[in-house]
């Protein structure tokens, strides 16, 4: 499960820079920094365009079909829930989602994601260090161009699979991280060889910090998400 994420990097710009990435201007224009995204939330994620890559605004919960979906998921009104997590083995080996991995892969963009454990005490996990891609994780998705009309942006869910010793701790499942030097292997290369990339994040890469429980509540999104648990800080804003 990946409910929540981060994206703290200053602007837009400099998140594409990382990336190699191309940003359409006024695309920059919706980006801010981000300290607790949350399903339909507009984010960002990385697809690959004519020739490069392409940073893009994206809503996050991808209306699949009924096809598509999991049992669990159906809805007596035939109404599409947004899926905000799809496992990643089912996706990869074609389950209900052979066009959208063959064809529709993306690349999430976040330096962070939230998990809790079993007494409901978040944690950041983010990098112990940065590399290629500075602080960025990217996470691996499915997105789809538009799933109704009128709607102004993609759409996007996040890519699960079994879970590192470190998150194993607190969760079951942990999202797929791409390697720094696979991102284009994920989004261009032939499904059989990006499913091979839906693995455990490898140990080492990431670290799990405990923070403020105000990260508990889709409203709070500011730096204090990240503070540490009972910290003055933390329990002048609760």
């Amino acid at each position: 499960m990946c409910g929540r994420m981060t994206l703290t990097e200053e602007d837009a710009g400099e998140v594409a820079t990382l990336l190699d990435a191309e940003l359409a201007a006024d695309d920059a224009k919706l980006y801010r920094r981000r300290y607790n995204v949350a399903p339909s939330d507009l984010h960002w994620i990385v697809v690959y365009g004519a020739d490069r890559r392409v940073l893009l605004p994206a809503v996050w919960g991808y209306l699949a079909s009924s096809a598509a979906r999991p049992s669990s998921a159906a809805r007596p009104s035939g109404a599409a829930r947004p899926l905000i997590n799809v496992r990643g083995e089912q996706a990869g080996s074609g389950r209900g989602w052979k066009e959208a991995f063959g064809t529709r892969r993306c690349a999430v963009v976040a330096d962070g994601f939230y998990e809790w454990n079993a007494r409901h005490e978040p944690f950041w996990y983010h990098r112990a260090a940065k590399g290629a891609l500075g602080g960025l994780v990217l996470i691996g998705g499915l997105y789809q161009r538009r799933a109704a009309a009128g709607e102004a942006h993609p759409r996007f869910t996040v890519l699960t699979t079994r879970p590192s010793r470190l998150v194993a701790e607190v969760h079951d499942r942990m999202p797929v991280i791409i390697d720094d030097g696979r991102v284009d292997d994920w989004l261009t290369g032939e499904p059989a060889r990006a499913a091979g990339l839906i693995a455990p994040a490898p140990e080492g890469l990431l670290v799990a910090t405990p923070v403020s429980k105000r990260v508990g509540s889709v409203k709070n999104d500011d730096p204090a998400c990240l503070a540490p648990p009972d910290s003055p800080r933390q329990q002048s804003l609760i």
